[in-house]
């Protein structure tokens, strides 16, 4: 499980590097941010006593989708990359949301709130036109 976590920590960190070599600087600050905001965003909700066991057992598995080094798509490619994780973080989320609400979820987002509202629309969970993070 470490050298797992070494070798996905080693392509993420590679593909922030390929995302500044072309002059993508915004969505490399986004990758860069993105694990991080979501490991913690995953960690509060297991914690959380209001969010339900089935819930929880999604986020496990999330986590373990997560850090990976084994994807649909390689994390080498940029921006294609670390989608497959978005779009299992995003479809994790939305079930979440669905039993506990999006004041929880925003209570345990440590990112950029235009960030955790994008992650939500990719799982298309939808609210208002305003997320109320």
């Amino acid at each position: 499980m470490l050298i797992a976590l070494g070798i996905t920590l080693a392509v993420w960190l590679g593909a922030i590097v390929a995302l500044v070599s072309f002059g993508r600087r915004s969505a490399a600050k986004e990758l860069a941010l993105l694990v991080p905001n979501l490991a913690v965003l995953f960690n509060g909700l297991l914690g959380d006593p209001r969010v339900p066991r089935s819930a929880k057992l999604l986020l496990g598995l999330g986590i373990v989708w997560i850090a990976s080094p084994i994807d649909l798509v390689p994390e080498f490619i940029p921006v294609a990359g670390p989608l497959d994780d978005a779009i299992v973080a995003a479809l994790v989320l939305r079930y979440v949301l669905k039993h506990t609400g999006r004041n929880v979820l925003a209570e345990h987002w440590r990112g950029e709130p235009a960030t955790l509202a994008t992650i939500l629309r990719v799982g298309r969970i939808h609210g208002s036109a305003e997320p109320d993070l």
